[in-house]
């Protein structure tokens, strides 16, 4: 039945992924059951255990449930959800909870464990894309003359999930099209992750990057960031390549994460001399990491298999200009001539000519940084909450999923 418009909803959300994990799915789940929380809606969250046993924690408002886990033997910084025993665990949670609409963020453990107790509790679902079949070629080694085999698997795989939900939504209308493009016959509403323009705002003034780069313990130089992870499909080598081909001089690349290619991009940074110029920070928290961007006079993303890109978004609302890879959602996010450069992908020399522009003339940095901010403001996480609340009332008044 229809939840009244008094009473505070009660939402169980379920994920592969949640922090410690960095990741985008991990950061959007977060913000989004932080965000639920501090609106009065009573949030759950149902993930994999951050070191082996199952716990329950409350973690600001939100009541997290771990389920036991195990390494992933396809990517050394997550750990998967065991399923055995799951069944019993989370009937006995659903019965317990008894939650207004569960929000699925991925299809695979824990996505599939609860979308099979919502069909026995009669609980409808909510799911969010965040998936393309090449966030997986890299983790499992997929050997190129397969991947076309085992993405359209993949495919089909994922939409005998998204078949079984009340909504599907995905972070922007390019996400959506691949979807409906790749066979996918039910809507699918493109919402953005949204980001909080509170905590991300642009620099007070140039002296203050100075103070923010000696915090961090950086030379005070022009500086490109990125942040995420250090992995592949990041194509971060691109980054390193632009950089020995930068015409301002003692301009320096700074790389915000953690991955299994720091080592190949330590090589790779020694191998074109620029090995002092690159600095690796690792993992910064997330109290830290509104100041991170206000150490750099541009962001720079060379990923083709971004969806939205959370930190993107970021980078944006911290008054920052982007040159990104002209590929997946980044057009969505990055204007040429506006509030940066679109660059083809691959194309390190052409990157290197964007950041010369940019990092040699701060006026233009900083017009093309005030659009971003402007840009920034049609994804305020704000308005995100206020329609993914719309939804979830929306269908708890409609049965749950049906049988697979």
């Amino acid at each position: 039945m229809a939840v009244p418009a008094s009473r505070p909803l009660t939402v169980l959300i379920g994920t592969d992924t949640y922090p410690p994990d960095v990741n985008g799915a991990a950061c959007f789940t977060t913000r989004l059951a932080h965000g639920l929380g501090d609106r009065g809606t009573r949030v759950h969250v149902l993930c994999q255990s951050d070191s082996g046993p199952p716990v329950v924690r409350e973690q600001n408002g939100v009541t997290v449930h771990r389920l036991r886990s195990v390494p992933s033997l396809a990517h050394q910084s997550l750990r998967l959800a065991v399923p055995l025993g799951g069944r019993g665990h989370l009937d006995r949670l659903l019965a317990r909870v008894r939650p207004d609409v569960i929000h699925i963020q991925n299809h695979f453990i824990v996505g599939r464990l609860l979308l099979a107790a919502a069909r026995r509790h009669g609980v409808p679902v909510v799911a969010t894309n965040h998936f393309m079949p090449e966030n997986l070629f890299n983790h499992l080694r997929v050997p190129d003359p397969l991947r076309l085999g085992v993405g359209s698997y993949a495919w089909r795989d994922l939409f005998r999930v998204l078949g079984q939900v009340q909504h599907v939504t995905t972070p922007t209308r390019i996400a959506a099209r691949l979807l409906v493009d790749g066979g996918f016959t039910r809507p699918v509403e493109a919402l953005s992750c949204g980001i909080d323009l509170g905590r991300f705002q642009p620099v007070g003034a140039p002296e203050d990057r100075s103070r923010v780069r000696a915090r961090f313990g950086l030379p005070d130089r022009p500086s490109t960031l990125f942040v995420g992870r250090l992995d592949e499909e990041k194509r971060i080598e691109d980054l390193v390549r632009a950089l020995a081909d930068i015409t301002v001089p003692d301009c320096q690349l700074l790389l915000v994460g953690v991955g299994a290619r720091r080592q190949r991009l330590t090589r790779l940074a020694e191998e074109c001399g620029v090995d002092e110029r690159v600095h690796f920070l690792g993992f910064v928290s997330d109290e830290e990491l509104p100041l991170v961007y206000h150490a750099a006079d541009v962001f720079a993303i060379a990923g083709t298999a971004e969806l939205q890109s959370i930190a993107t978004l970021e980078a944006m609302a911290s008054g920052l200009p982007v040159v990104a890879a002209d590929a997946m959602a980044l057009p969505h996010l990055v204007t040429t001539g506006g509030n940066g450069y679109l660059y083809a992908p691959g194309d390190h020399v052409e990157l290197a000519k964007y950041l010369s522009e940019l990092l040699g003339s701060p006026a233009l940095a900083a017009a093309m940084g005030a659009k971003s901010r402007q840009a920034a403001t049609r994804h305020d996480h704000q308005a995100s909450l206020d329609r993914f609340e719309e939804i979830y009332r929306t269908v708890a008044d409609r049965e749950g999923p049906a049988p697979a």
